[in-house]
């Protein structure tokens, strides 16, 4: 993989095999978080809480106290030490009830910060409307807001938005199933689908366990056969095929970011015969200003004249021609010799891409 940025080269030979563990490029057909929301109030701010048009924040307080015994009329609630927020969380796989899980608190009304602050006994429901784990505790925003009035203000950070770790208690947990037990498989889901690589996966599993095991369904899925030997030991049997190493393949593309200058090229990029010639066209303007004294005592006037000097370098185009066969290699070395900038090299690229000298797909963000 070939990677410039500004006018750092990084690279690596792209005819290097490189051999990663399976668990490593797939993820297991099931297995799969859930994510959770709730509303509640953040209690304790120091004067940087939600103020008086942030009308469901005192409604929400007032129905707080009335839970105390406390009735009050919310429209009467004059307190700046509140804040409205929402609070979400992703319940792992396999967590099981009294598991503690970390939550993120967001200020839903007009709070300056939530620095301080405590996080009242708040449910967290799923898309179902169930409610799956219950979160409360102080909130750690990592920053600060520090100011004396007048536009006089210091902000680290974020401090609208804060963390609870392990702030959220699991109260209901979700089944998670992994393989068919009906049919005695389970199902491995690609990160980067690909055909070559879902059928390597599939022949590196059947040369580990034997036979005909594994199935590269399409793409993306490669589906394997339970052996009877692990019908009772079906996680031990996951754990052995996400470590058996596969050699992962790697599409021609070439990815150009125009707002950075940032390139990456990747390996199996190549190049049909081509000639490229490169140069430069600068031209220097620079202005002095000279001051013009009339003689003392006449009826002339002092002014200011400028003096304007134009020059024009234009740097000798080199020709270079790239041979049938060649690698990014080839054209890594034929670009450092042009002395090509990033930004002269996205215009390369994309004239190579305009002739069909490069084998490879053209991402430009």
């Amino acid at each position: 993989m070939l990677g410039i940025c500004g006018f750092l080269l990084f690279f690596s030979s792209p005819l290097g095999a490189e051999v990663t563990r399976i668990k490593d490029i797939t993820e297991l057909e099931g297995v799969r978080g859930n994510q959770l929301v709730g509303y509640g109030l953040v209690v304790g701010l120091s004067g940087t809480g939600d103020s008086q048009n942030s009308l469901f924040t005192n409604q929400a307080l007032g129905n707080v106290l009335e839970k105390f015994g406390i009735p009050i009329n919310s429209e009467l609630i004059r307190s700046r030490n509140v804040a409205s927020v929402l609070v979400t969380a992703e319940l792992p796989p396999f967590v099981r009830n009294g598991e503690r899980i970390d939550c993120i608190v967001s200020s839903l009304g007009d709070a300056k910060s939530l620095q301080g602050g405590v996080l009242l006994l708040t449910p967290l429901k799923g898309v179902d409307g169930r409610v799956y784990a219950v979160a409360q505790g102080p909130v750690s925003i990592g920053g600060f807001v520090a100011g004396t009035g007048g536009g006089n203000q210091v902000q680290r950070n974020h401090p609208t938005v804060g963390r609870i770790p392990n702030g959220a208690i699991v109260e209901r947990t979700v089944e998670t199933t992994f393989f068919d037990a009906n049919r005695g498989t389970f199902t491995l889901l690609l990160k980067n689908p690909d055909f070559v690589t879902a059928s390597r996966i599939a022949q590196a599993i059947n040369l580990e366990l034997g036979g005909d095991t594994a199935r590269a369904l399409d793409a993306n899925r490669v589906e394997v056969r339970i052996p009877e030997y692990y019908k009772n030991r079906v996680s031990q049997l996951i754990a052995l095929v996400g470590e058996i190493p596969v050699e992962p393949d790697m599409p021609a593309r070439v990815v150009v970011n125009e707002r950075t200058g940032t390139i990456v090229i990747g390996g199996n990029v190549r190049i049909l015969p081509v000639a490229l010639a490169h140069g430069n066209l600068t031209v220097t303007i620079k202005t002095q200003y000279e001051v013009s004294q009339p003689p003392p005592f006449s009826p002339g006037e002092t002014v200011v004249v400028p003096q304007e000097e134009v020059a024009v370098k234009e740097q000798e185009a080199r020709l270079f021609r790239v041979e049938s066969g060649n690698t990014i290699d080839d054209l890594v070395r034929v670009l450092n010799a042009l002395g090509t900038s990033p930004r002269d090299l996205i215009a390369i690229l994309q004239a190579l891409k305009e002739a069909g000298a490069l084998q490879g797909e053209l991402v430009i963000q």
